[in-house]
């Protein structure tokens, strides 16, 4: 403020001056207005630089002026600058919020009041097949055409979600989606999808499990409680009652491995993976292998039937190399024989069933059983280790099954990081086959193989 006082007392003592010296007292006066109006000139020529500046916007290259303008630049530079940084800050907190959303596993997508999407993330790409370049401000309700999504969009009504198909078709299962809006600033949208299909087949599978469950306990459950009527209504002679009480111990024998087998998956399930530092030997889980099959063939034989080939090739050498399994060997053993147990129950009188266990080239251990049993058509082979699932329901019941020793099977290989291989011919037999990783294997006087 002081310069410009100073400048315009300066132009007017220079005008009076010069105008005194020209033309005494008139000189002076014209000469004192003339120099005013040089000074608002210049004024207002430095004012202009100040507004040509400002429209420009460029910060790094102000106008030098002193005094009041000079000022002026500084402290709208100084603001600008901040406002610039306030910017950076706030472009940089939206990138950092985008950042965050796209890595969501959830579905993301902003639309404007009327609908339109501003924004998507990856994920709600992959579950709509969005492509963000191509469907900017395009409608929702052009793009997902779900019956279900279009009733609930109309409806305007967001308190709940709703599931629908995923519009993207996969090669494996169909995608399901839970979809639900969320309003803010007005009538604008937060849409968020999020992948339900495994949950919704894990809620399938439960209440298909429930079913099976209640099936199978039903059954026996029927049979008991038409013997006991029986023992309590009519008179039985000693061998009548001695063949009901007979067949009711085999219906709750049935009952009873069913229970044991449900305990069996529940505790697979709930428990964490067995420890790398307990070792079994293989010759051990081989010699009750045999043991076993060779009780069940006993038990399950028919008089005049041919006797079972069990074959058990390689026990000698398995004794000499000293192999051993790292895992939980009740575990391990109750795979093993099962699926030796599986070839018993289901090959013919006089077939042959061959059980091998070799260490391969690249360290991994491979089990295989071996039969000349019916074999398995190609369809069922996925589905075996399903729970309850059965290729023939009552011949599984004759030999005592209960749908579960596959899927236990599994479940143990599983924990041992190990690989179940089906191979099958209708008519010609089946092979089952267990691979397990190569950390899991050594010669017991040696280290690991791995």
């Amino acid at each position: 403020m002081l310069f410009r006082i100073v400048s315009f007392l300066l132009f007017q003592i220079v005008g009076a001056s010069l105008g005194w010296w020209l033309g005494q007292m008139p000189g002076a006066l014209v000469a004192t207005v003339v120099g005013a109006w040089c000074w608002f000139v210049a004024d207002l020529w430095r004012g202009n630089k100040v507004v040509s500046w400002l429209k420009q916007g460029d910060l790094q290259r102000p106008p030098h002026l002193y005094g009041v303008w000079g000022e002026a630049v500084d402290r709208a530079r100084r603001l600008l600058r901040q406002h610039e940084k306030q910017e950076q800050q706030a472009v940089a907190q939206l990138q950092q919020v985008l950042t965050a959303l796209q890595a969501s596993p959830n579905g993301v997508v902003l639309l404007d009041a009327q609908g339109h999407i501003e924004w998507c993330n990856q994920t709600a790409c992959e579950h709509f097949g969005f492509d963000l370049g191509r469907d900017h401000m395009q409608l929702i309700s052009n793009l997902v055409r779900a019956p279900e999504f279009a009733g609930y969009f109309a409806a305007n009504d967001f308190s709940r979600d709703v599931v629908l198909m995923s519009p993207v078709v996969r090669a494996t299962s169909p995608l399901k989606l839970s979809v639900q809006m969320f309003p803010y600033e007005g009538n604008r949208k937060l849409l968020l999808s999020r992948d339900v299909t495994s949950i919704e087949l894990a809620d399938a599978m439960r209440r298909d499990f429930v079913a099976n469950v209640s099936h199978e306990i039903r059954t026996p459950l029927t049979v008991l409680t038409g013997f006991i009527e029986t023992l309590q209504t009519l008179p039985l002679s000693s061998e009548e009652r001695t063949q009901y009480l007979a067949l009711m111990s085999n219906q709750a024998q049935r009952m009873q491995s069913l229970v044991a087998d449900l305990l069996t998956l529940s505790r697979l399930e709930g428990n964490p993976p067995p420890s790398l530092k307990e070792w079994v030997g293989v010759r051990s889980l081989m010699r009750r292998c045999e043991e076993d099959a060779h009780g069940l063939a006993r038990m399950i034989a028919k008089d005049g039937d041919k006797p079972l080939h069990l074959n058990f090739p390689q026990m000698q050498s398995l004794d000499e190399a000293g192999l051993e399994v790292a895992g939980a060997g009740n575990e391990l053993q109750s795979a093993l024989s099962n699926l030796v147990n599986n070839a018993v129950r289901y090959t013919p009188a006089g077939g042959d069933i061959t059980v091998q266990f070799v260490l391969q080239e690249d360290g991994t251990g491979r089990f295989s059983v071996m039969d000349t049993g019916p074999g398995i058509a190609p369809e069922h082979i996925p589905r075996l280790t399903e729970r309850f699932y059965r290729l023939d329901r009552s011949r599984s019941r004759d030999t005592g099954g209960t749908g579960l020793g596959l899927a236990i099977v599994k479940h143990v290989l599983q924990r041992h990081g190990a690989q179940l291989q089906i191979r099958s011919t209708l008519g010609k037999g089946s092979e089952f086959v267990v691979v397990f990783p190569a950390s899991r294997m050594r010669k017991a006087d040696t280290e690991a193989l791995v």
